[in-house]
């Protein structure tokens, strides 16, 4: 009897603890150093991201855990410094009623471009071409030939007329295989893991039937060639995988850098304070009779002595003219709903012009003598322009930051691994 006894004494206490331990809850708001509410940033424990959240347009939050009160936390937003504190700070602030403050962080080029004045005398082209071929002996022994395995956590935030519509959140595990590269780029394979997107309840019921899976049914009862093309695209969007893995495979700073540094001629040199050198990289591209417009400004932010690339940005701005205009077919003009757009002015909607303003920016860290992809953040300001003179500005600003690196014993992701349906989930937020 006794024996029985302690069996289910130690079973409830089992039980007990287990209640206890999923029942950990933590509140917070999350404002700027003007005391302005920060919307959508994202709050998530670092050993368990899914377990994140974002902060509604009061800037709060609340998520619930088991981990140990040790544990930290990432506050994060585009723009911002990401701040990190343990879970006990985080249940001491809210008792005490204190907001989590977020510094301002430009992305880098903005800091670029105020010293973008190119220097006359080290602009002359045997400099220029010995300078290059230094920064780049440096890259080829810094960035590695080597696999590795990144855990990230990444998100895109969409805006119309300064209203967010919503937030996707991907918890992903990216593989980079360069052995198996072509023309010098990484093999990159994404693997997403779990997906949440956050949206306000309006904009919840708006996107419901399109996000959360009606649109993909119907795609998938069509038999036509053009059918199955756009439900595999539709599959890739709506699982966030296309999104996310492009934020990460932008911005390929040896691969591009090798390309450019053959032509003096598109490269300009500036000092900047602090032993540093701004290298500027600019690129055009015109095509289809001047139909298709692209620049690029490619900022390599270098140390002046060990010719190191602390940071890299990029500019890129795009235009693109379709004479006669473009019909949306049902499926894509469904996603101009969440923009507010009526029923009538949707069905009649032609695509005529886009342009669009991005800013891209990677911030590294250094293991083992190497270096390797830590950040990378971008903004970006678009604008559609319809027939009858519809215009539809949409701003996305995009975070990614790696949470777990793997530099050993990498191996490449299986095809089940890399196209299996990631699981969502909807969160509204208020």
């Amino acid at each position: 009897m006794i024996r029985q006894h302690k069996i289910r004494l130690f079973l409830c206490m089992g039980v007990l603890c287990s209640l206890t331990a999923f029942a950990n809850r933590y509140d917070g708001r999350v404002v700027d150093q003007n005391g302005s509410p920060v919307s959508y940033a994202t709050v998530y424990p670092e050993l368990q991201p899914e377990a994140g959240t974002a902060t509604n347009t009061d800037g709060r939050f609340s998520f619930e855990t088991n981990l140990p009160e040790s544990s930290a936390v990432i506050v994060s937003f585009i723009g911002y410094e990401k701040l990190s504190l343990t879970l006990s700070e985080l249940n001491a602030m809210a008792i005490q009623r204190t907001s989590l403050v977020l510094k301002e962080q430009p992305i880098a080029l903005e800091e670029t471009v105020v010293a973008a004045k190119a220097s006359k005398q080290r602009n002359k082209r045997k400099q220029m071409a010995a300078l290059l071929h230094a920064v780049y002996v440096k890259l080829e022994e810094e960035f590695p030939d080597n696999p590795a395995q990144y855990q990230v956590v990444s998100d895109v935030r969409m805006q119309s007329e300064g209203e967010t519509w919503g937030m996707e959140q991907m918890i992903a595990n990216i593989v980079v295989m360069p052995e198996t590269a072509r023309e010098g780029r990484d093999s990159l394979q994404f693997q997403g893991r779990f997906c949440k997107r956050f949206f306000s309840a309006e904009k919840r019921a708006q996107a419901d039937s399109i996000l959360a899976g009606n649109a993909i049914e119907r795609l998938d009862k069509k038999n036509t060639g053009a059918g199955k093309a756009m439900r595999r695209a539709a599959n890739a969007v709506d699982s966030g995988v296309v999104v996310h893995q492009a934020l990460f495979a932008m911005g390929n700073m040896r691969y591009d850098f090798e390309q450019a540094m053959s032509d003096t001629r598109h490269w300009t040199v500036s000092n900047e304070s602090e032993g540093e050198t701004v290298l500027t990289h600019t690129q055009k591209i015109i095509k289809y009779l001047g139909f298709f417009k692209l620049t690029f400004t490619r900022h390599y932010i270098v140390d002046s002595r060990t010719y190191e690339v602390r940071r890299f940005s990029e500019h890129a701005e795009v235009k693109i003219t379709i004479p006669f205009g473009y019909k949306l077919n049902a499926d894509q003009l469904q996603m101009l709903n969440l923009i507010n757009m009526s029923d009538s002015q949707i069905q009649k909607f032609r695509l005529r012009k886009m342009r669009a303003n991005v800013d891209y920016n990677t911030v590294y860290q250094r293991v083992n003598g190497h270096v390797y992809t830590l950040e990378k953040n971008m903004l970006a300001n678009a604008h559609i322009l319809g027939s009858k003179k519809q215009e539809i500005p949409i701003r996305i600003k995009a975070t990614q930051r790696v949470t777990g690196l793997q530099t050993e014993g990498v191996i490449p992701l299986t095809k089940s691994q890399i196209t299996r349906r990631v699981k969502r989930e909807i969160v509204e937020i208020y």
